[in-house]
């Protein structure tokens, strides 16, 4: 496939009419490994600004939480200690229950309805955004999200006491519901935590356990589609405001085809990982029917409970969803 970059940084030349007098370095913290999908995409979203920009804002990755761990990333973003930054959003579910839209248990499986999902969402949690002091840019989804064991699982019964890693409410929540041990583990962190029995499984797409070489701990992966949830690119506000027209354009332009390139990566990348975790000894396949109907009732329940954390602004994004399709 030949390098997005190029396209980005000649859309990011067409879209600069002006420069500013003042060069500014603008560091972005980035909570996955530098060969991510979403690192890569962010590498190109920033080398984009830099050139179409002409330097006026240079904007350099930071991948791995090397800057700050992903947990930090958006209030730091918020508080202007970084004045860019990606993060998933449903890991602040604490702060407003829509934040997890993307992370509600089998409503949106595929990337079809993970798009249709994301522009029924988006106008609210740019909103809410924009009253936390942040700007969206963009976002890119997960592949579909499964469950990686170390050992053969058929039926919930199965899952009881081991040791499951969790990233946001959701997966907390799914742990405690199915009997497992939640255990909080940043992104950087998994190959450890694995290796060191921290954590005994985990759910998340091919994408991860393959970026991480989890064969090296790990043994099985189930494809259960759980739900797609989203990167999401933020900017100070402060920031965005201090930006000059000509430099916001760049940036916008920059952000619509990375959006739109990292969207195809993650569609590209999930059987590429998927084959990627056979190759490395895993056994990867569907989930049987007893484990996928158990998961079910459970996401039922979270789906009741999220309901009603939301409330109206959250049944409105469903509905106009459900609408969509």
């Amino acid at each position: 496939m030949k390098k997005l970059s190029t396209f980005l940084a000649a859309a990011a030349m067409t879209a600069a009419g002006a420069t500013s007098a003042l060069a500014e370095k603008w560091d972005m913290p980035l909570a996955y490994s530098a060969s991510n999908y979403h690192s890569v995409t962010a590498a190109e979203f920033a080398s984009c600004v830099t050139t179409g920009t002409g330097g006026d804002i240079e904007i350099v990755t930071h991948p791995s939480g090397s800057l700050f761990p992903g947990a930090q990333i958006k209030r730091a973003i918020q508080t202007g200690q970084a004045p860019i930054g990606e993060r998933l959003l449903s890991g602040h579910q604490n702060e407003n229950a829509v934040f997890a839209i993307d992370s509600i248990p089998f409503l949106a499986t595929n990337f079809e309805d993970s798009n249709k999902l994301w522009a029924a969402a988006e106008p609210t949690i740019s909103k809410i955004l924009d009253d936390q002091n942040l700007h969206l840019l963009y976002a890119v989804p997960w592949p579909p999200q499964g469950l990686y064991f170390k050992k053969e699982v058929n039926s919930v019964a199965d899952m009881k006491g081991i040791k499951f890693r969790s990233y946001n409410n959701a997966t907390a929540r799914l742990a405690e519901l199915t009997g497992m041990l939640p255990v909080t583990i940043e992104a950087a962190e998994i190959s450890q935590a694995f290796a060191t029995g921290v954590a005994e499984s985990m759910i998340s797409s091919g994408a991860t356990g393959y970026d991480r070489k989890v064969w090296e701990s790990l043994t099985h992966f189930y494809e259960v589609d759980a739900w797609m949830p989203r990167n999401s690119i933020i900017v100070n506000k402060d920031s965005w405001n201090g930006a000059s027209d000509a430099s916001k354009a760049v940036m916008t332009a920059c952000a619509e085809l990375a959006e739109y390139a990292g969207y195809w990566r993650a569609v590209q990348y999930t059987d590429f990982t998927l084959n990627g975790l056979r190759a490395g000894g895993m056994t990867v396949g569907p989930a049987g029917d007893k484990l996928v109907g158990e998961l079910n009732e459970a996401g039922k329940q979270m789906i009741k409970e999220w309901s009603e954390a939301a409330g109206a602004e959250g049944q409105a994004i469903i509905d106009a969803y459900l609408a969509s399709k």
